[in-house]
């Protein structure tokens, strides 16, 4: 049995990376502009079918250029939200900007319906239904490529982070966009910078998903309350929080999943996401929340 756990926790920890990457981009706007963006999950599922209805289906793109090209289209559409969505609501009240978002993932939803079709659509990935043996246990390919894709995407955010001036500017204002003007920078760019890039590793996270699930156009409502799910466990508002939140939601699924029943998945989520606000409201890497009398 020991290589059935072996392959149950590899098969979460891969869905966990892209709960993680949704987590991420939930984070860092939530930190710099104060909203949940509840579209984030319907981006994810707009990265897939530009990956998998244009690049591959009509456009016939290798692998890896395929991948450049719809990350070009998903920086755009990131800059298009920043510009149309949220910037004519950023000033009103934030049940608005909400409002807004839920909005464009209802459009987003349907636009992929009337440009694509109602049918899911599926994608072989870089690897097909190839696996390959991992002690005792058989594992699809894709898996290892998620976890990898998670590892040097946060490597190369860190360096980002750390080491360039944009990078500096997008962590200060995703950890306090109030303070972060006061130093004078320009937040109102950095924060379309941070739309751009939440975009891009939601992207990321439907390229990477696409093999493993079929495509459709309500794949994203799953993706998104799971990765919401992941951002309370790790403690809403941190970048820790969302990556460790997202790997440990997707074992905990996968294990739920084989153990209890796979018909299950979405209540042990929703159980976890119940127990955590029970025990441990502020999450993981959350800071308690002192309140007044």
């Amino acid at each position: 049995m020991a290589h059935v756990l072996f392959q149950l926790i590899i098969g979460g920890l891969a869905m966990g990376a892209v709960y993680a990457l949704v987590a991420l981009g939930f984070t860092l706007i939530w930190n710099a502009v104060g909203i949940v963006n509840f579209a984030q999950g319907d981006v994810v599922m707009l990265g897939a079918y530009l990956a998998v209805g244009w690049c591959v289906d009509t456009w016939h793109l290798p692998v890896g250029i395929d991948l450049l090209v719809m990350l070009a289209f998903m920086a755009l559409f990131g800059l298009a939200f920043a510009t149309f969505v949220y910037r004519p609501v950023r000033n009103a009240p934030q049940l608005s900007a909400i409002v807004a978002t839920l909005g464009l993932g209802m459009v987003l939803e349907n636009s992929v319906v009337l440009i694509w079709g109602p049918e899911p659509m599926s994608s072989a990935g870089p690897f097909g239904n190839s696996t390959l043996q991992m002690f005792g246990a058989r594992i699809y390919e894709q898996y290892p490529l998620i976890l990898v894709a998670l590892l040097l995407l946060m490597c190369a955010q860190e360096g980002m982070f750390r080491f360039t001036s944009i990078g500096r500017a997008m962590r200060a204002t995703a950890q306090d966009a109030e303070a972060a003007r006061l130093m004078g920078i320009s937040t109102q760019r950095i924060t379309t910078l941070i739309f751009v890039y939440a975009s891009v590793l939601a992207g990321i996270a439907g390229w990477l998903l696409a093999p493993v699930f079929y495509v459709s156009a309500d794949m994203g409502v799953r993706v998104s309350l799971d990765a919401f799910a992941a951002c309370i466990l790790g403690g809403f508002g941190s970048i820790p929080g969302a990556l460790i939140g997202g790997l440990l939601l997707g074992v905990i699924e996968s294990l739920g999943g084989f153990y209890i029943s796979s018909e299950y998945i979405d209540v042990i989520a929703f159980g976890v996401l119940f127990v955590t606000l029970v025990v441990r409201p502020e999450g993981i890497f959350g800071e308690p929340q002192m309140e007044r009398p």
